[in-house]
């Protein structure tokens, strides 16, 4: 069901007992539906969360402003990820959620990092699919044992394996147990990226 409560409007799927429940994220132009077939296609059962950015870019939502690409607001960056992490706590508390794995595409991969970053205890793991860094924290972070895959493309223009590597030495000095993978692909998701995905999540153990 698609709902504007909680702060943002959003998709919720109830899924099975046992299942992960997933964070999805979509990137800019994206909605709450963008990465629902994705989440179908790697889990069982999953349930499902997925709200819709609140920043608009020339019509297309996003989760944060940027002034060009690659340059962001970073006031606005801070105030939108504690903004998710708020949503994500209420709609713990009002469908009766556990911790949620965010999986996270472009810009919705960027949002979860920093909401990481700031709040730490939001998340339960993340997967962040063409992610950069955005916004280093200034205190130190304790993430540990918190699972995060990284899938970078070696052709990305938008966003290089060495940014995507800079994000992952900053996740893992905060404790996270880090899986960085780089696939022969351009900003867009390949067969590759589903494939590593559905492994990782089958992997996780989440208590």
């Amino acid at each position: 069901m698609s709902t504007k409560d909680l702060g943002f409007v959003h998709r919720f799927e109830r899924g099975e007992n046992g299942a992960p429940t997933l964070l999805l994220l979509h990137g800019t132009g994206g909605d709450e539906t963008d990465l629902i077939p994705l989440a179908r296609h790697v889990t069982d059962g999953a349930t499902i969360l997925s709200p819709r950015g609140k920043v608009s870019e020339n019509g297309m939502p996003r989760f944060f402003r940027r002034f060009a690409e690659g340059q962001f607001d970073l006031e606005d960056v801070a105030v939108r990820a504690d903004e998710l992490a708020d949503f994500v706590a209420a709609a713990r508390e009002s469908y009766g959620l556990p911790a949620p794995v965010a999986v996270g595409f472009s810009n919705g991969a960027n949002i979860a990092a920093v909401t990481m970053l700031r709040r730490a205890g939001v998340l339960a793991g993340a997967a962040l699919l063409r992610a950069q860094p955005v916004l280093v924290p200034k205190e130190p972070v304790d993430l540990a044992g918190m699972p995060v895959l990284i899938l970078s493309g070696d052709r990305d223009p938008i966003v290089s394996d060495y940014d995507s590597a800079g994000l992952a030495a900053v996740l893992e000095a905060a404790g996270a147990d880090i899986r960085h993978e780089t696939v022969s692909a351009g900003h867009s998701l390949t067969q590759t990226d589903v494939d590593l995905l559905k492994g990782w999540l089958a992997g996780l153990s989440l208590v």
